[in-house]
């Protein structure tokens, strides 16, 4: 958890505490993912495998509007020049100002067989998350978290390098509070993420690589924001090209 939080401060990775039971693996725990294509402002489920020549040719095109430039450095970077941790005011972003902060309603929208806590109809206390990042199933409960963190897709850290050091400070805020651009996944398949991009790292359950671009993909277009053209290259490699 201390390595945890270390690295959060960096890459903002956000975990939930201890330690969870997992089960499965293999290609992927399903249950009611969503493709990311059926999916372009992220308040449906998961991430759901990007399958069959049309819709590759469809993820391809998301990806190819996206531009290219060099990374930059990380000097100034912090979390909290995107606002506090899982603000439920960030405007113009699906689920905020709902009276629920942004980590619970992603733990909501994902997580199946919830439990509240008492008097609550936002803290998730216990879960079944099926996890796109390694295709497992994880039983989680607030008391023992799990390894469940919360994965910003395109990391803060990556952002801050690739223009958001100059964006006003509400945009920032929309992208760390953004539910396209959060997907809670097994703890270390997230730590061992760190603020990479997918030239350099990508789930290790093969069968969503290419959702992962496309949601990759998603996002950056959304926030006019360039990526390294490595990173491209990978991405479209992942959904065929």
């Amino acid at each position: 958890m201390a390595a945890c939080l270390a690295l959060a401060l960096v890459t903002g990775c956000e975990g939930l505490d201890e330690t969870p039971s997992a089960a499965g693996g293999g290609e992927a725990a399903a249950g009611r993912s969503v493709s990311p294509l059926d999916n372009p402002d992220g308040t449906k489920p998961g991430l759901a495998p990007v399958t069959g020549e049309a819709d590759q040719a469809k993820a391809r095109e998301i990806i190819e509007q996206v531009k290219t430039k060099g990374r930059g450095p990380k000097t100034g970077y912090a979390r909290d020049e995107f606002g506090y941790a899982w603000m439920d005011t960030a405007d113009g972003v699906p689920l905020a100002r709902n009276g629920c902060d942004t980590r619970n309603d992603v733990l909501q929208r994902d997580g199946e067989d919830l439990r509240f806590r008492d008097g609550s109809d936002c803290v998730v206390i216990s879960m079944t998350l099926d996890d796109p990042y390694t295709g497992t199933t994880i039983d989680w409960r607030k008391e023992k978290a799990s390894e469940v963190q919360i994965d910003h897709v395109v990391p803060l850290s990556y952002s801050w390098q690739m223009g958001a050091k100059q964006w006003p400070v509400s945009k920032r805020k929309q992208i760390a509070n953004d539910v396209l651009n959060l997907i809670p996944v097994e703890g270390r398949a997230n730590s061992a993420k760190g603020d990479s991009g997918p030239a350099t790292w990508l789930p290790p359950n093969k069968s969503v690589r290419c959702a992962y671009a496309v949601r990759f993909a998603q996002v950056a277009v959304k926030y006019e924001m360039a990526v390294t053209a490595p990173d491209r290259d990978e991405m479209l490699r992942q959904c065929g090209g």
